[in-house]
C-alpha cells in the first residue's frame, strides 16, 4: 500500500506573480510535480507534459477548492507514478464528475482511450480543457459526454456497448444529495471485467456513509491512503 503524503500538491506558486517563495524552493523535494495557479487557470505537470487548466476556481466556488482538488491530484499522481502496477495504455477509461478535466487529460496522456463524463453545463468548459491539453499529444482522442447521475442509464450509454476497463472518480463525494444517483451509476458502469478506482476525503458523515455502501456494492481493496485521504480500487459482485 502506498503512501501518498504532502507532495501531492508539489509547489504551490502565490496566485498572484505565479513565482515560488524562497521557503518553497527550501523544502521542495526534487521529484515533487508542480501545481499552480496562474490568473483563472491551474498548471499541472503529470506525464512529463505541462497541463493547463482553465476554469478551475469557478467551478468550486461554494467549495474549499483546495479540499476539493486534492482527491483529483492524488489520483493523478497515483496514476502518474503506478504505470507498471497500472498501465492505461490501450484501456478504456471512463471518468465520472469528470469537472475540469484534469484526471482525464492525464489518463489520455498515460495512453487509454478516454470518454470524460459531467453534467451537461460544464461540458464546454471540460472539452476546452481536454482538447487543449491532448491535441497531438495522444493515442486516441477522448471523448466528452453528458452524463447526470441515475437518470437515463441504460439509454445514455447501454450496458451491453459500454464496457470500460477502468471507471475513474475524484472529487464526486462531497456535501450532496445525489449520493444514491452516484452508487447506482457506478454499479451500472462496473460490470465484469471493469476496475473502479475512486478518491475520497472523509470530511462530512455522508463520506463515511458513502463509503460502507461502497464497500458493500463492490468488492473492494485500499490502493494508497494519507491520513483521511483514500484511493480505493473496486470490482463488482458477480
Amino acid at each position: 500500500m502506498d503512501t501518498l503524503s504532502t507532495h501531492l500538491f508539489g509547489v504551490t506558486h502565490d496566485m498572484r506573480s505565479g513565482e515560488e517563495s524562497a521557503d518553497q524552493k527550501q523544502h521542495r523535494p526534487a521529484w515533487a510535480p508542480c501545481f499552480y495557479y496562474r490568473a483563472d487557470k491551474e498548471v499541472h505537470y503529470y506525464v512529463g507534459q505541462e497541463i493547463v487548466i482553465g476554469g478551475a476556481l469557478d467551478s468550486y466556488a461554494v467549495l474549499d477548492y483546495g479540499d476539493i482538488i486534492y482527491q483529483a491530484l492524488a489520483l493523478c499522481h497515483y496514476l502518474d507514478t503506478q504505470r507498471e502496477q497500472l498501465s492505461l495504455v490501450d484501456k478504456t477509461v471512463l471518468e465520472i464528475g469528470a469537472g475540469t478535466g484534469l484526471m482525464s487529460v492525464v489518463a489520455a496522456l498515460l495512453g487509454a482511450s478516454v470518454t470524460a463524463t459531467d453534467l451537461p453545463e460544464v461540458l464546454g468548459n471540460l472539452r476546452a480543457n481536454v482538447m487543449r491539453n491532448t491535441r497531438e499529444r495522444c493515442r486516441c482522442t477522448p471523448q466528452v459526454a453528458a452524463l447526470s447521475w441515475g437518470h437515463d442509464l441504460e439509454s445514455t450509454f447501454p450496458a451491453s456497448v459500454s464496457r470500460y476497463d477502468y471507471v475513474l472518480a475524484a472529487d464526486v463525494v462531497y456535501h450532496h444529495y445525489f449520493l444514491d444517483e452516484l452508487l447506482v451509476t457506478m454499479k451500472h458502469f462496473c460490470k465484469p471485467g471493469t476496475t473502479l478506482i475512486w478518491a475520497n476525503k472523509v470530511r462530512f458523515e455522508t463520506d463515511l456513509t458513502f463509503t460502507e455502501s461502497f464497500k458493500k456494492a463492490f468488492h473492494t481493496s485500499l490502493l494508497a491512503e494519507d491520513g483521511e485521504m483514500k484511493i480505493f480500487m473496486a470490482t463488482c459482485r458477480e
